[in-house]
C-alpha cells in the first residue's frame, strides 16, 4: 500500500479528480481531502533581525531621499541656508516621503488586492491505494492540475 499526497486549489478541479479516483476504483475511504485555513494574522510591516519577508520599506525613500537632495542642493544655492542644509532636508523630505508612500501601498492598496483577489486556501489530498495503481492515481491528479505531488510507501 502507497498514500499519495497532493496539493489543490479549491475549486473544480479538486472535485473532478476526486470523482475520476473513485470511477477508477478507489472507494471513498481512501480518499481523505484536508483544506488548509487561511492565515488569520495580519503580516507583520516591519521586519525583525530572524524573519523577513522579502518587502523593502526604504527603497522607495531612499530613492525619493536622492532625488530630493540633488533638487535640494540645487535650489540652495539660491536660498539662505546654502546648499548643504537645504540637501539633507531634501534627502530627509524625500526619504520621509517615500516610507509613508510605501506603507500606504503596502497597508491599503496590498490588504485590498488581497481581499479582492478571494485567493481561498490549498486542499491536502491523500489517496490511499495499491502500488501497482499509483501511477494512475498520479496521472490522474496531474491532469485535474495538481499543485504538488508525493509517494509514500506504507
Amino acid at each position: 500500500m502507497i498514500q499519495i499526497f497532493s496539493t489543490f486549489e479549491h475549486s473544480l478541479n479538486l472535485e473532478l479528480a476526486i470523482s475520476a479516483l473513485e470511477q477508477n476504483g478507489i472507494a471513498k475511504e481512501h480518499i481523505f481531502a484536508v483544506p488548509l485555513t487561511n492565515r488569520k494574522a495580519e503580516r507583520r510591516l516591519f521586519d525583525t533581525i530572524h524573519s523577513t519577508d522579502g518587502i523593502s520599506l526604504i527603497s522607495t525613500g531612499a530613492a525619493l531621499g536622492t532625488a530630493f537632495a540633488v533638487i535640494g542642493a540645487s535650489v540652495g544655492f539660491k536660498l539662505a541656508w546654502g546648499p548643504i542644509y537645504w540637501g539633507l532636508i531634501g534627502t530627509a523630505g524625500g526619504f520621509l516621503l517615500g516610507l509613508l508612500i510605501d506603507i500606504f501601498y503596502y497597508k491599503v492598496i496590498k490588504k485590498r488586492q488581497r481581499l479582492q483577489r478571494g485567493k481561498n486556501s490549498e486542499v491536502i489530498l491523500i489517496v490511499e491505494c495499491h502500488e501497482e495503481i499509483g501511477d494512475t492515481v498520479e496521472e490522474i491528479l496531474w491532469y485535474h492540475f495538481a499543485i504538488g505531488i508525493a509517494r509514500l510507501k506504507i
